[in-house]
C-alpha cells in the first residue's frame, strides 16, 4: 500500500519448500528478515495486502509520519553513545514495519 507503514505479526522462523526453475527441490529453514520477506512475498502471491494481516490498526501510519518519528528519535539520541535497542516500543515496531512496507 503506497505511502503507508504498519506492524504485521510474522513468524520469526519458518520452513518452506518448493521447486526451482529446473524442477529441483528447494527446502529451507530461515529466520529474521529472510523469514519476514518470504511471508510478505507469499502474501503477495495469495493476493493479501499487509493491512489485512495487521492486528492493531492504530499501528498503521503514513510514511511521512514514520520519517518524522525516526528523525525526532535520531535527534534525541546522544552522538557519542552507541545505539541500543529503541526505548520506545512503538518506535521499535516502526523500524520493523519498514520491512513490511509494500
Amino acid at each position: 500500500v503506497p505511502d503507508l507503514r504498519g506492524m504485521v505479526p510474522r513468524y520469526k522462523r519458518i520452513r518452506y519448500s518448493g521447486t526451482d526453475h529446473q524442477g529441483g527441490v528447494i527446502e529451507r529453514t530461515v529466520e529474521g528478515l529472510h523469514a519476514r520477506v518470504v511471508q510478505h512475498e507469499c502474501d503477495h502471491l495469495d493476493g493479501i495486502l499487509y493491512p489485512e494481516r495487521m492486528t492493531d490498526m492504530t499501528k498503521l501510519i503514513f510514511e511521512s509520519e514514520a520519517r518524522h518519528l525516526r528523525k525526532a528519535k535520531a535527534e534525541d539520541e546522544p552522538e557519542d553513545e552507541p545505539e541500543d535497542e529503541p526505548e520506545d516500543e512503538f518506535a521499535a515496531e516502526l523500524e520493523e514495519a519498514d520491512e513490511d512496507a509494500a
